[in-house]
């Protein structure tokens, strides 16, 4: 199971590649790694069923993830987990062959579709057979976040975007919710396995507080009442999203869970009033609405959303033979709403319209499709002999007895079951009638009794083929109704959950013929009174009525938006006053409360100084306080930021001078390119401080400058003398040599011993980056530079020219111009009184030297000084240079490609060598060594480590090169705009 989690996620990340080479044909194959998950379950169906009387015997895998939280990567695959995964792979394959044909002809975001579309099948596939409760709620997030990209799939259609964000907002927070139940079960029942906590269930409050968190999500992500509006918003997304998310796959997450959970806390004090009162609300909320639409999307939608409450109540009463009918009803569902969600697909590619009173007399076009559509809804409201009404009677059979019981909760579940069933039959008859039988021509003046019958394209057969296998499917199974039985018998047997007047009671039996029931006559009856409600409806026209409330819940969720929008803005405009003093006071101020307190808190500390350790410190200390005085005392913006930068270089002789050359290097590259950052920045601003606004408050001011600094030097002070073991570090020279392969200490620790800080780290270097950025780029991040790096063919020595800037574009200056040969090819287009052909050729020698400076870095770092920081900040004082001397030109043909590649590939490779070891059954981030006697070279060694040093050299190179894009580039490009439209700057 976890090398299929593997496959899942490699296939998704291959996939757009694919689609770029083949296209939509990409599909079909995608389609080979759900149908091979599906056939890996149906191999494992032995051992499936011998679990069920032997629990020793059902497949599961584990591998330790975090042992000292006792959390493993484990997955255990039971009759309910088999179950799920036959349902997510097998329609997940067939969808995904359906798209094959849905997406013909379509270019534009399809690879980036498919890659989301598997591997939110990974992620489902993950998520049921997984038996560790944080790993699902991992993988619940990830289905959300996934069905946030693919239900926004149109993003620039504005209702994509905010039903995509509606989606993703509601089951978030019900995730968020769950998680926090979660962590209550698994500290009351010191376990996070599922398998473990359901066979020593834990109960009491904490338990009881637990379940109902665990309800929430389960309900949020369901679509369950009041969480029901965001499923009906996702239609948005295109149709075969709808059929797998919102039929077989995400919305069935949910029910899953309660499925899960309910043999064992269906008897608790929350669960049933919670359960069957929201579902039965909402199987009559959506089979009400489904009536109203004139959508065929909707109407399944709504219809949707009514069964899912429908499967609530059921799954969520909880006894053996509620638990079997459930399980059947899941599997009806699955295969009749993915069915019918195609069907429609298919007329909507055709016709380019899905609104009933644009379609008539489908019907007798397109046989085949109108077949499917009939044997679907026949499953959808139990008509024999399909798997749905099998379940239907089963299900109506289970409330039955229970009512007979006396059991309140199963007199109302048994009664909104049989509402909502006359609600499906009735909006069951309206889909086929709004798909494929003939309209009356209601138009006035019409002569013609009926509307013509709707111009019908042929549809590709393969077209056909999803929508025809999952409606047969309803038949098929229908008739091995026996054989379900018997692979979930075991599963509804387990159930501990005792019938209302106590009696233990043993699951029922799925059949195609259990004689004449009540039941039988109870879906029967069901079944008549529905058509005839859709008659009298469609009689009087309720459809076309006023709704009966003036608002919906999709009009409170926007109402509540709203006001969170406007409690937003009054906050920050509250909090954020435009003012830099007020907010780095404010830090300082809850710095040094807070350190105060630990400090007081702390008692007394066992402070142990010294004037001095080495003699530099003597020289160096009182050059580093005076430069820190005098920065508070300077004028000009740029003194002071060069007498701060005066301290920094103070620091790199100390840690010169204490052994750190790794450190001295790294802080003497990062206080330069600070340094040239700073200079960018206040091109912008006034040379003088207080030239517009004048500095106020001095004295309050220095009072809290120097109270921060005092506190920072206590509690520097308190730390180095609160130490009460050895230090860990000891230990990091044998660990670097031993374990990471090599000697500088320092670099080792960064990339193998401490990477996961260091991955840390790289995310707020890429942060860092979009924000300077986005604080430029108002409107869009276009890389502008792109279009500079373009160079004539042929030897660049004999026919380099600069870049000429014209009202079309940049071009480069060809041999026919007069202009002379150029060092750097942007230098042309720099004003002759800022330019500097001294530089230009200074920057010329020593470019391509201090690109393999920072590359021999990069690779020594291992053994010696360097490592991929500080061989990418030397690479950045190479663009630096190049920027210098020949502006924003020069820049963009220095530049080696966007920033913003350079960020990602660095983080991928970075997280790559995080979890390639992984599939080796190695701890993550685990270094390997390669070594080789090579002629001439000698003995060479290669340690995997240096791949995420590439990517630590990568992300660095890239956040320099978009402060430059940003800070220089952009701000030269804005400066020159505005002068040319007369402003003066």
């Amino acid at each position: 199971m976890l090398i299929l989690l593997c496959v899942f996620a490699l296939a998704a990340l291959l996939l757009p590649l694919l689609v770029a080479a083949i296209g939509a044909r990409a599909f079909a194959v995608a389609a080979l790694v759900p149908a091979a998950a599906f056939a890996h379950a149906l191999l494992l169906t032995p051992q499936v069923l011998a679990g069920a009387a032997d629990p020793r015997r059902t497949p599961a895998e584990s591998v330790d993830w975090i042992p000292q939280l006792g959390l493993a990567l484990s997955f255990r695959m039971d009759e309910l987990s088999w179950l799920l995964t036959l349902i997510v792979t097998g329609v997940g394959a067939l969808v995904l062959l359906y798209c094959r044909w849905y997406f013909r002809g379509a270019k534009a975001g399809i690879g980036q579709f498919a890659a989301v579309l598997l591997a939110f099948a990974g992620a489902m596939y993950g998520l049921v057979t997984t038996d560790d409760l944080v790993l699902l709620v991992m993988f619940w997030e990830v289905t959300s976040i996934l069905s946030y990209l693919l239900i926004g799939h149109y993003h620039r259609r504005g209702g994509s975007r905010r039903a995509a964000l509606q989606a993703l907002l509601v089951t978030t927070l019900g995730g968020l919710a769950m998680f926090v139940g979660v962590v209550f079960l698994a500290v009351d029942a010191g376990t996070s396995s599922i398998s473990r906590i359901l066979a020593h269930a834990p109960a009491g409050p904490l338990a009881d507080a637990a379940i109902v968190l665990l309800l929430v999500g389960a309900l949020s992500k369901s679509a369950i009442f009041p969480f029901h509006f965001w499923l009906p918003g996702a239609m948005a997304a295109p149709t075969p999203v709808s059929a797998y998310l919102h039929a077989a796959a995400m919305v069935k997450a949910g029910i899953y869970l309660i499925a899960r959970f309910a043999p064992v806390f269906a008897m608790s004090g929350p669960w049933r009033p919670i359960t069957i009162s929201l579902g039965v609300l909402t199987m009559l909320l959506g089979g009400v609405q489904a009536l109203r639409e004139t959508d065929l999307k909707r109407i399944l939608a709504f219809g949707t959303v009514s069964q899912l409450g429908f499967f609530t109540v059921v799954l969520g009463y909880g006894t053996s033979d509620a638990i079997l009918a459930g399980l059947a009803l899941v599997i009806s569902h699955a295969l009749f709403k993915s069915a019918l969600f195609l069907i429609v697909g298919v007329i909507d590619r055709q016709l380019s319209t899905r609104d009933l009173t644009e379609i008539s007399g489908l019907g007798r076009q397109a046989p085949l499709l109108a077949t499917a559509g009939f044997l679907a809804i026949g499953s959808m409201i139990g008509f024999p002999p399909t798997i749905g009404f099998v379940a239907k009677e089963a299900t109506l059979a289970a409330l039955y007895d229970e009512a007979l019981r006396g059991s309140p909760w199963a007199i109302v579940a048994l009664a909104g079951t049989i509402l909502g069933s006359i609600l499906t039959a009735a909006y069951g008859a309206r889909f086929l009638w709004g798909a494929f039988w003939r309209k009356r021509d209601r138009r006035p003046g019409a002569r013609s009794g009926y509307l013509p019958d709707t111009e019908w394209p042929m549809p590709p057969f393969g077209f056909l083929v999803s929508p025809v296998l999952l409606a047969t499917g309803t038949i098929v199974l229908g008739a091995a109704a026996p054989a379900i039985d018997a692979a979930l018998y075991g599963y509804a047997d387990d159930a501990t959950a005792l019938g209302f007047d106590g009696e233990e009671l043993a699951p029922g039996h799925l059949a195609l013929w259990h004689g004449f029931a009540p039941a039988l006559f109870l879906s029967v009856g069901a079944i008549l009174i529905g058509l005839a409600l859709f008659l009298l409806l469609q009689r009087i026209g309720w459809d076309r009525r006023r709704r009966l409330l003036p608002f919906t819940a999709q009009d409170a969720y926007y109402l509540a938006m709203r006001g969170l929008d406007r409690l937003s803005v009054a906050t920050t405009a509250f909090t954020q006053r435009g003012s830099l003093p007020v907010y780095v006071g404010t830090i300082f101020v809850v710095v040094i409360a807070a350190e105060a307190t630990a400090l007081l808190a702390g008692g007394p500390a066992d402070a142990r100084l010294s004037a001095w350790h080495t003699p530099m410190q003597l020289v160096v200390a009182p050059i580093m306080i005076a430069a820190g005085i005098l920065a508070t005392r300077a004028r000009k913006r740029y003194t002071g930021v060069v007498l701060v930068s005066v301290t920094g270089l103070g620091m790199v002789v100390l840690f010169g001078t204490s052994g750190a050359p790794d450190l001295a290097l790294t802080q003497i590259l990062v206080e330069t390119v600070t340094l040239v950052t700073f200079a960018l920045v206040l091109r912008r601003l006034p040379s003088r401080m207080g030239e517009h606004n004048a500095s106020v408050g001095r004295v309050p001011r220095a009072i809290l400058g120097v109270a921060a600094g005092v506190m920072i030097a206590l509690v520097a002070i308190v730390a180095t003398g609160s130490r009460v073991a050895a230090p860990i570090s000891e230990a990091f020279p044998e660990l670097a040599y031993d374990l990471g392969h090599g000697k500088n200490v320092v670099n080792v620790a960064l990339v193998d011993l401490r990477g996961w800080d260091t991955m840390g780290e790289l995310s707020v270097l890429v942060l860092a980056a979009t924000g300077v950025a986005s604080l430029v780029f108002v409107t869009h991040r276009a890389d502008r530079l792109s279009a500079m790096k373009a160079l004539p063919e042929g030897p660049r020595r004999a026919r380099r020219r600069p870049l000429v800037e014209t009202t079309q574009g940049v071009r480069v200056q060809t041999a026919g111009d007069t202009a002379p040969r150029a060092w750097l090819v942007g230098g042309g287009n720099v004003k002759p009184e800022n330019r500097s052909i001294l530089l230009e050729v200074i920057v010329r020698i020593l470019f391509h030297t201090i690109i393999v400076v920072s590359i021999y870095l990069l690779f020594a770092g291992h053994n010696a000084p360097g490592g991929g920081f500080a061989g990418g900040l030397v690479a950045g004082m190479a663009l630096f240079m190049r920027y210098i001397a020949g502006g924003r030109w020069e820049l963009g043909a220095a530049a080696p490609t966007d920033a913003g590649r350079l960020l990602g590939t660095g983080l991928i490779l970075a997280v790559g060598s995080a979890v390639v070891p992984l599939l080796f059954g190695l701890g993550p981030l685990t270094s390997a060594v390669w070594e080789a006697d090579v002629p001439v070279l000698g003995h060479l060694e290669f340690v995997s480590s240096t791949i995420f040093d590439i990517g630590v050299y990568l992300v660095v190179i890239g956040l320099v090169l978009d402060v430059l894009r940003s800070l220089g580039a952009e701000v030269d490009r804005q400066t020159a705009e505005m002068r040319a439209r007369g402003v003066d700057i």
